[in-house]
This record gives C-alpha cells, structure tokens and sequence, in this order.
C-alpha cells in the first residue's frame, strides 16, 4: 500500500490530505503537525479576539476526529525534526520527547509561515504578541478583558496590522500603528493607501509612518515602545511585520528554496527532489504577471495548492493554475480589495501603465445605505490589458474586485470589461455598477489617445 506522509496540519496540509483520500481510497495517509489543533482558520483570528466569533471551537473547519473517520491519521504535537529523503523517511519527535522514524512513498511538506519577528530588544517582555494560533489569540484576547490593558501598539500596517486594529477597536482601546515604509498597505498604491489612512485617523487610530521601532521596554511586562522618533506608551504590543516561510526543514534536506527563501515548486507542487511535494505559505506560487515565482501567502492559495499536492501525491496530474495576487481586507466599515499588479510593480516589471481611477457608489443612489467606492485600474499601454485594480470604499465595494480579477486573469481589456453583463437591483447596485463605472471612463480615456 502507498503511503502518504503530510507534515502539517492547517489549510494546505488538511487539503492536501482530503484531496488525496478522494483521488485514492486506498492510500494510507498519515498527518503530522506540532500544533495542537489542525484545519482551523487562521484569517479568522482578528475576528476571535475581537469577540466577533465567540469561541474557539468556530474557528476550526474540522476535527482530528472527522479525519479519522476519513482514514486519515492525524499526530497533533507531533514535530518533525529532519526529512531524510535518500531513505524516504522523516524522524519525529512527541510531546513526551520519544523520537521515532517514518518511512513514506510521497511526501507533503505543509509547514506554513512564522510571523517575522525582529531582533528587538524587549521581544520577550510579557504582552508583546505576535498573531499566529489560536493560543497566541486566546491570550491576546484574556488581555483584552483587562482595564489596565488601555494602549496598544501595532508594529506593521500590513493586512494583519489592519484587522488587528479593528479587533481592538472593538473593545475600545486606543491603538497606534508604527509602520516603518512611508505608507501603510505596501502592496497598494499610494493614493488609494492615503485613503484608508484618512479613515483611520478619523476613526481615531494613531498613524506613525515613516518610523523605526527600535525597542521594547518595561519591568516584565512591556511599558513602552521606543522609536527612532520618540516613545509610544503601550500596555500591549503586536508584532504584525510580515510572515517568513517555514522553510528550514526542506532546505537540511536537500530541497531547493526560492524567492523569499519559500520552497521552490512548479505547476505539479513538486520540488526538486522526488516524491516531495510543498504547498501553501511554505511554497512559492506562480504569478501569472510577473511570469515568474512570487511568495504572496494567502488562506486562497494554499488551500488550491494543498488540493494540487494530495491529487499528484496520489497519483493524479493535477496543476496549480497560478495567481494575479487578489486579496481583501476590512477595517472597521472599510473595505480594501486588490488585484494584479500595483503601479510600483508594474514600474518594476518595466510594464508602463496608465491610471484610471474614479469614485461611485454600492448601491442605487436612492437607496438606503449606499456608500462611496474608489476604484483604480492599471492598464497596460502597449496592450490595453487591465493589468491591476484596487477598490477602497464601503460596504459592498470590497468584493467587487473579484469581477476584476478575472479581469486581470483573463487579460480583458477595459472595452471588454464594459460590456459585462452584470446584474443589478437598487439594493445591490446602481444601473451602472462600479465595475462598468470604471471601465467605461478607461474606455473614455483609451479612445480619446486612439
């Protein structure tokens, strides 16, 4: 019988595990992960601290137990010291510290990513955080039912920074966020960044760019952060910089890493060594506009990439289609969407672009909560292809970049995406949605230059 050995236990690894079930009943499957719990969600985290899911259990998709059923082993609190791939075995180790070696036939690395924490003076104080687990939440959370819990600091004012900003807005805290690049979400454009940042200020979050976080300071428990600019009080820091792939396993054992240090893989999720497959937030992913590896770490992406690892680990040819980098967030009663690539990638890929950005509204003018929506498209000028877009707006903006992601997948131009037969009701839309809204000026502009 073909074993199958997956060693993780969130999105990437659970999929890739159930997909292998599916494409073979007959395959023993074996999981092993160092976490205690396995195929939660962790994009859900924010929303458990902030006491918008009320309990822990809700963030998990399914048990340990409905994966046995499935006749998947799973070994929680199991760590994987070394892959030895010559010998087709990994060695782990328990929670009690015994060590044993497993053999396998097709292996899955499912490792995921770390969050990227510095070598600041003060890290170890206690109520510095970082939001990876449901532990680490659940702590964050018991400090937020305390009242001498009253400043919070968020380092990095990327996705994570963002959501964790509303989870504490949600109980009232004051919250400031120390970014260190001159705006906050780097993987937007400037002007549409500015957008969300006036927001916020109004919401009364304390901005800080621009501003290096140089320590962390207090008796036992962190007091204060200091910057390169001043002292910020804090009775609780969050640690939000980036993630790192959790890639050093593979790399001891011979498997090539790519940008970002990830785990190099192609269509099929396999690595350079035989009989390995990686997929998820330890994995590169192919961006179809760059026409090269990225490391873009998205719950989206590892779950398709974990489906494609367990179809081919169990004998199927499935391929990872690739990613354009579509991802949404919401802050408060803002909703951020983007697409493709931003202006400064574009510039970087020696792509010239031009810019298209207007603003519109969710629903029906007339209709009761209709709100405002900036939207931005990149066109290429040698091809007139939409390239990128971003939406920053209210509720019912965000997920309209979705219709825009198949246009930058698809390569439409802004006269094919004009002509969409979208749908539309006064609760829903206006008679012309935001999206044909937007295409229609580029359309305007585009003919103007012909």
């Amino acid at each position: 019988m073909t074993k199958l050995v997956v060693i993780g236990g969130v999105a990437a690894g659970m999929s890739a595990a159930s997909k292998a079930r599916r494409t073979n009943q007959g395959m023993e499957i074996e999981v092993y992960t160092d976490e205690e719990y396995i195929s939660y969600a962790g994009c859900g985290l924010p929303y458990f601290v902030a006491g918008m899911v009320q309990e822990e259990r809700k963030l998990i998709a399914r048990t340990k137990e409905q994966f046995v059923r499935q006749g998947i082993k799973v070994f929680t609190n199991h760590k994987v010291l070394s892959i030895l791939p010559t010998e087709m075995q990994i060695i782990v180790v328990d929670s009690e510290g015994a060590e044993k070696k497993v053999n396998y036939d097709k292996l899955v690395i499912a490792t995921g990513a770390r969050a990227f924490v510095p070598p600041l003076p003060g890290k170890e104080l206690d109520n510095v955080f970082t939001v990876k687990s449901i532990p680490s939440a659940r702590r964050i959370k018991e400090q937020m039912q305390s009242e001498q819990v009253k400043n919070i600091v968020i380092v990095g004012g990327g996705y994570i920074g963002l959501e964790m900003a509303e989870a504490f807005a949600a109980w009232k805290k004051q919250i400031t966020i120390v970014e260190l690049a001159p705006q906050l979400l780097g993987n937007i454009d400037e002007d549409m960044a500015a957008l969300v940042e006036e927001y916020l200020v109004k919401e009364g979050v304390q901005i800080r760019k621009g501003e290096k976080v140089l320590a962390l300071e207090g008796q036992d428990q962190v007091r204060k952060v200091v910057t390169d600019k001043g002292e910020i009080p804090a009775d609780l820091v969050i640690l939000a910089i980036g993630i790192q792939p959790n890639s050093e396993l593979a790399a001891e054992a011979g498997i090539q890493l790519g940008v970002k240090k990830a785990i190099k893989v192609n269509k099929y999720m396999e690595t350079n060594i035989p009989n390995i497959y990686a997929a998820g937030d330890c994995a590169t992913a192919y961006h179809l506009l760059y026409q090269d590896d990225a490391y873009i770490p998205l719950g989206t992406t590892a779950n398709k990439q974990g489906k494609v690892a367990g179809e081919n680990a169990a004998g199927g040819k499935a391929e990872f289609a690739g990613i354009v980098g579509t991802a949404i967030i919401k802050v408060l009663d803002l909703e951020i969407g983007r697409t493709g690539l931003s202006k400064r990638e574009a510039q970087q890929l020696g792509r010239e672009v031009q810019e298209i950005k207007v603003e519109a509204y969710t629903k029906a003018h007339f209709y009761p909560g209709s709100q405002a929506a900036t939207i931005k498209l990149l066109i290429e000028k040698a091809s007139q292809k939409i390239v990128g877009a971003q939406i920053v707006g209210g509720a019912g903006a965000g997920k309209r970049i979705d219709v825009l992601a198949v246009a930058v997948q698809l390569g439409l131009t802004p006269f094919a995406l004009s002509e969409l037969d979208l749908s539309y009701a006064p609760p829903f839309s206006p008679v012309w949605d935001p999206v044909l809204t937007v295409a229609n000026v580029a359309v305007g502009e585009l003919e103007k230059k012909a």
